[in-house]
């Protein structure tokens, strides 16, 4: 009995290469080059961006003579005084509670003014609805310094001039075309099964946006208000055109006119010290809401 061995024959199936060089990775050459071309232009962008931020931290510990001396250098002994003198003798805890009061409650007025109006703009059909949401897109056309010669009369004439009341409701007319124009899309493009739905179970219209709707919207809704808060914290020719009482300054108002010392002489230790603290919070609330942020963004690329 004789045995034979039979060859195995050669697989007909191609084997596909990547075309040219590859990597010890396995990537090819030109890709990889690419990615690290992309990786040095990130790494030299955030050079850019941190280190201005890093000189003003360092420069907060310091005296006004180290800081024309050595600018790059690290401070021979911190001086903490600086935030104190930042925060009481210049003025700044005042303003910045001025800041949180304005910003904050026109961050609420404008969210739910927003919030109603662009979903009444997004989800009713009525005559009209298409011109009104058309006058919000204008709105967000408008430069503010247009409006600030009038805004002055109308504050005035209603008796909201150098009042924090009447830079509230000034925020809040300048951030919500870009709010309903933001939530729009969002509000478009949830379904209507669910309203429908809601509608059946026998919830009424505000208990559909109030309770269905509106959980549904929070990654835009907390993309706009970082957003806006950005905006409105950082604010700078409204407040110093409407708003001239020094007891009612703002924060950027108080920056650009601080001094210390007797009013005659700039402390640049604790005016560096006067940026930080104003930094910090806009870094607060987008670290607390920067999960909700990128969702945001994830889920408009995807749709």
């Amino acid at each position: 009995m004789t045995v034979t061995l039979e060859r195995p024959k050669a697989s007909t199936t191609p084997v596909h290469r990547p075309a040219g060089k590859v990597d010890r990775h396995g990537m090819p050459v030109g890709e990889h080059a690419v990615g690290l071309m992309a990786h040095g232009v990130l790494i030299l962008w955030t050079a850019i961006v941190l280190a201005p931020m890093v000189w003003t931290l360092l420069s907060s510990f310091k005296t006004s003579g180290e800081i024309f001396r050595s600018p790059f250098a690290l401070a021979a002994e911190p001086q903490w005084e600086n935030y104190r003198n930042a925060w009481v003798v210049a003025g700044l805890g005042r303003s910045f509670g001025n800041t949180a009061i304005v910003v904050g409650g026109a961050l609420l007025l404008v969210m739910v003014l927003g919030a109603m109006c662009s979903y009444i703009l997004a989800r009713f059909n009525f005559v009209g609805r298409r011109a009104i949401y058309y006058l919000m897109l204008a709105g967000l056309t408008f430069p503010a310094f247009l409006a600030i010669v009038p805004l002055f009369f109308v504050l005035r004439n209603l008796g909201l001039l150098n009042t924090l009341s009447g830079l509230t409701l000034t925020y809040v007319a300048f951030a919500l075309p870009f709010t309903v124009f933001f939530l729009y899309a969002f509000f478009r493009s949830l379904p209507y099964e669910i309203s429908e739905a809601a509608a059946i179970d026998g919830a009424d219209d505000w208990q559909t946006f109030f309770m269905i709707m509106l959980p549904m919207a929070r990654p835009g809704l907390a993309s706009v208000a970082i957003f806006n808060f950005l905006g409105l914290w950082n604010q700078y020719l409204i407040p110093i055109a409407i708003n001239t009482n020094p007891d009612n300054y703002v924060l950027s108002q108080r920056m650009a006119s601080f001094v210390t010392q007797a009013g005659y002489r700039t402390d640049f230790g604790a005016m560096f010290a006067g940026v930080v603290i104003t930094v910090v919070p806009v870094l607060i609330i987008y670290v607390i809401f920067q999960r909700q942020l990128q969702e945001s963004v994830t889920s408009g690329g995807l749709k």
